[in-house]
């Protein structure tokens, strides 16, 4: 078994390139959870409009594609703690399902082949966009709670001595 100081010493900390890069992939991620946000719900103020609905079926796609892009290139890298590399890997399924959510709205709509959007239609996308949702909370909080307790870890007492 290894103590907390032998933990501590394997820990690689991250490039200012990566950090920046981070940051970037952040912002990006926001935006396309901005997307999916506005594409899921824009439909419900028109529900009557088809042609309305078809576009922010694009919008909701599009951000879903950023989204997990976002994710997929954060989550690259042996930096940080493993909790919270394994956090940043679990956005990314949070990703994969907004991905799914949108995969099942083409297929549906296509299915159907009405021209009026139905709850039928966007069932499957609303319950995997929930549970992309939840992944994300869910791995925020953990993701938050183990870079500050690192945070803690790396600052010792001998350090606020100085």
């Amino acid at each position: 078994m290894m103590k907390d100081s032998q933990v501590r010493e394997t820990i690689v900390s991250p490039t200012p390139q990566r950090i920046r890069l981070r940051a970037i992939m952040e912002v990006l991620s926001n935006i396309g959870l901005l997307l999916v946000a506005v594409g899921l719900v824009a439909p419900f103020f028109a529900i009557d409009n088809f042609m309305l609905a078809t576009i922010f079926k694009w919008v909701f796609a599009a951000g879903a594609v950023i989204f997990t892009g976002a994710r997929i290139v954060g989550a690259i890298g042996k930096d940080g703690p493993f909790r919270a590399r394994r956090m940043r890997r679990m956005e990314v399924w949070a990703g994969i399902a907004f991905c799914v959510a949108s995969c099942f709205w083409f297929y549906n709509s296509s299915r159907l082949g009405v021209n009026v959007l139905t709850f039928r239609m966007l069932h499957e996308t609303i319950i995997f966009t929930l549970a992309g949702a939840m992944i994300q909370i869910v791995a925020s909080w953990i993701l938050s709670s183990a870079l500050r307790k690192q945070q803690k870890m790396s600052h010792t007492p001998e350090e606020n001595e100085a």
